[in-house]
């Protein structure tokens, strides 16, 4: 079994980025991400840049891990999807409770960010918006 997974830049180079550029780029991101979520029309455009926080954050991209397997001399992926919670569902917790949730959510990632410490925390966070915006299982 083997794992192809792409790193990005070295840890110098965004280190460097984080301090100059990476904290208040990921905070004008999320306030125009969350503003095209609120927005409805927008959601898609929104949690495209809510996907893409960790890079914009810290030059690493988003880590989407492929596991391979190798049997009889074939590959295969391995894994499968999750099944996810109906949309009428999701569409009613986004619209009395995710938006602003998710709203605080982001804040408290984004302070864990910038507070160094709390980075990994943060990056977590950030990763897993679409879950307590929307519901949505990874």
């Amino acid at each position: 079994m083997s794992m192809v997974e792409n790193r990005g830049p070295g840890l110098l180079l965004r280190a460097v980025w984080f301090v100059l550029i990476g904290w208040w780029l990921s905070a004008l991101a999320i306030v125009v991400a969350y503003f095209c979520c609120v927005m409805i029309i927008l959601l898609p455009l929104g949690f495209m840049i809510f996907n893409r926080l960790p890079a914009i954050l810290t030059l690493r991209p988003r880590s989407d891990a492929v596991v391979t397997e190798v049997r009889d001399g074939l590959t295969y992926l391995s894994g499968g999807t999750t099944d996810q919670i109906p949309l009428l569902i999701r569409a009613v917790w986004f619209l009395f409770f995710g938006w602003w949730i998710g709203g605080f959510y982001l804040l408290i990632a984004w302070i864990l960010c910038v507070i160094i410490i709390g980075l990994p925390i943060g990056l977590w966070m950030m990763n897993r918006v679409g879950a307590v915006m929307t519901l949505l299982r990874y």
